[in-house]
């Protein structure tokens, strides 16, 4: 009978996959053996697979390499980076060695593109589109880019003001883009996104303030979906009408040449996850090219803001198991090492899943469970995985240590759950490694930064000064 927890996994799902591999009865991710990283540096332990950042961004490139020629798609491919999925240096520098572009969506994010620039890590040739609603210090900033020479910087119009504030703070002329508010899912709490300018509006909006003004050039019109980029009706109805606005704006703008269509590319949060990026790139193009051929206007230019998926498969948390509490007939309690609302704070927020499995006694027998948190939140908790309603791990042995990974969470935890600061109950920001590999492939790592300690909360909070 099988009854192991490696048994389980091959029973559920195919494996071993392209990123996780199995070693005896010890989890590997990327040829990493996740239990040295244990015994080196301890847990709760979060960690950066740098490689896979770059390996993310060639493959996407590829991707749509391959759609333009097959369709024969005359116009160029720009791949942004949204920085908000993650601000670290580690990121932004492994992500510019693959000639990249950057898209900001706030005042703080300039700073950080100033400080590239000064590193030469951004050149004159680097887009830098900004988006979000803008206000004094974001439109200060952008100004100082584009009058210190950073002219291939594009603030994206999300309301009908900010085209003047912008103007009265730069000098030369400015290139543009204009963001759609695009209609959102019926499920959705609302009807259309706050970002943005409607449909309806956006043609008589560039008659108004922007075809005869001599300082402003549309170069841009940007299109965005919430719930991402999905092979779903609702997300090719929407394409459709962007592309009304955009030919319908091209007939009139000569200058238009690009089309933004935002981020969205999902990642994988389960063993089970299927998607064909090619074919939807694809079939994206193929849509575009149609419209505009059938109306007569050249095919735009295509930017895209990838960021969970730039960034988001390169991290990963590993906690050990401390205790198991019986609470009930049906429910055992396995007691992780830190919090899920302060370390993972989309599992709690969203619900959000990420791909989770035992790092190490596959050779086990399993059990159900859930996976508590170290707050006295009632809250912190994860109780079921993406492809089915539990968790599922080896059998708790207080004379056994078991370890648990988290995958796939390289995207917004540490700035949505706060880095370097307060989190719930105190619970302290786990160390967090940097996993990176020489030419040669040999793997190396080192501290990012260490486990918060008692000193640095109390200095946050005031009991520590004089």
């Amino acid at each position: 009978m099988k009854t192991s927890y490696s048994d389980l996994i091959n029973q559920t799902f195919y494996f071993p996959q392209e990123e996780f591999t199995l070693n005896k009865d010890n989890l590997h991710f990327h040829g990493i053996d996740l239990m040295k990283l244990v015994e080196e540096y301890g847990t709760p332990l979060k960690f950066t697979y740098l490689p896979k950042i770059s390996k993310n961004i060639r493959q996407a490139k590829l991707w749509f390499r391959n759609s333009m020629e097959k369709l024969d798609y005359d116009a160029n491919y720009y791949y942004c980076y949204c920085t908000k999925s993650s601000h670290f240096k580690f990121v932004l520098d492994e992500a510019l060695k693959n000639n990249i572009h950057i898209e900001t969506s706030s005042a703080f994010d300039i700073n950080i593109v100033e400080n590239l620039i000064e590193e030469g890590k951004i050149n004159k040739n680097t887009f830098v589109v900004c988006n979000g609603f803008k206000r004094d210090a974001y439109i200060e900033n952008i100004a100082r880019l584009i009058n210190n020479g950073h002219k291939n910087t594009i603030p994206v119009i999300d309301n009908y003001e900010e085209l003047d504030l912008l103007q009265e703070k730069i000098k030369s002329k400015i290139k543009i883009g204009i963001r759609i508010a695009a209609e959102e899912e019926p499920k959705f709490e609302f009807y259309t996104s706050r970002l943005g300018i409607g449909y309806k509006n956006i043609v008589p909006f560039y008659r108004k303030q922007i075809q005869e003004n001599k300082k402003v050039e549309l170069k841009m019109l940007h299109f965005f979906i919430n719930t991402g980029i999905r092979d779903t009706a609702y997300y090719w109805n929407e394409l459709l009408k962007c592309m009304k606005v955009y030919i319908a704006l091209k007939k009139e703008c000569p200058t238009l040449d690009s089309l933004n269509i935002g981020g969205g590319f999902p990642i994988k949060n389960s063993l089970a996850f299927d998607y064909d990026y090619q074919y939807m790139i694809e079939e994206i193009l193929n849509q575009i090219k149609i419209a505009c051929d059938e109306a007569e206007v050249d095919v735009p230019n295509i930017f895209t803001e990838f960021g969970s998926f730039t960034v988001g498969e390169s991290g990963g948390a590993v906690y050990e198991v401390l205790y198991q509490k019986q609470q009930n007939d049906r429910e055992n309690w396995n007691m992780i090492d830190s919090s899920f609302i302060t370390t993972l704070p989309d599992t709690w927020a969203i619900n959000k899943r990420f791909v989770m499995l035992a790092v190490n006694r596959w050779n086990d027998t399993y059990e159900r469970v859930l996976l508590g948190g170290l707050t006295c939140d009632s809250d912190d908790y994860y109780n079921s995985e993406q492809h089915m309603n539990a968790v599922y791990l080896p059998k708790y042995n207080k004379e056994k240590p078991l370890y648990i990974g988290f995958f796939n969470t390289g995207a917004y935890q540490e700035t949505i759950g706060g880095f370097g600061g307060l989190h719930h109950c105190l619970i302290p920001q786990p160390k967090h490694i940097l996993i990176d590999r020489d030419k040669n492939g040999i793997l190396a790592t080192e501290v990012f930064s260490e486990q918060q300690s008692a000193d640095q909360v109390l200095n946050i909070l005031g009991y520590n000064k004089k």
